[in-house]
């Protein structure tokens, strides 16, 4: 599947990135997922996002790059991650979250990343480094735990 990935600052997304970016995330965790909260949270301003999109210029992954001090004091972040149905099971999860993770060291430089995990996913992440690092916790009807990877 051929893809074209895009990072880009918030700054740089053009109104229809952005609108198509909006969208896929709705549509995973509000409609999919039936998970109602605030997506607009006043950080993708400050953040890098990276996009995914399929031979039909249709966004089927995105992802957000979190700077430290956004999200956690302490470390930079990954959040938002987010695959349409349309690609599941094709390897664009773990293409989409090694990119995310570059893309940090790159814009950031080498240090430690936490996430915010679905529980479900947790070996999906354990594969890349991440390790648990809280204890599960609720965040909008969903179990999740906080995981985090060193440089």
């Amino acid at each position: 599947m051929a893809l074209t990935k895009i990072c880009k600052a918030f700054q740089e997304l053009t109104p229809y990135e952005l609108y198509d970016m909006l969208r896929l995330r709705s549509e995973v965790f509000v409609v999919e997922q039936n998970c109602v909260f605030p997506d607009m949270d006043d950080k993708d301003q400050q953040c890098h996002h990276i996009l995914f999109y399929n031979e039909e210029n249709v966004l089927v992954a995105v992802s957000r790059l979190v700077p430290a001090e956004i999200a956690y004091p302490d470390m930079m972040s990954i959040g938002r991650i987010v695959t349409s149905q349309l690609v599941r099971g094709t390897g664009v999860g773990k293409q989409l979250v090694q990119m995310s993770i570059d893309e940090c060291y790159r814009l950031f430089g080498k240090g430690p990343i936490r996430i915010g995990a679905q529980l479900y996913a947790k070996k999906f992440y354990e594969s890349f480094g991440f390790v648990q690092s809280s204890e599960v916790y609720d965040e909008d009807g969903i179990d999740h735990i906080k995981m985090e990877m060193q440089a």
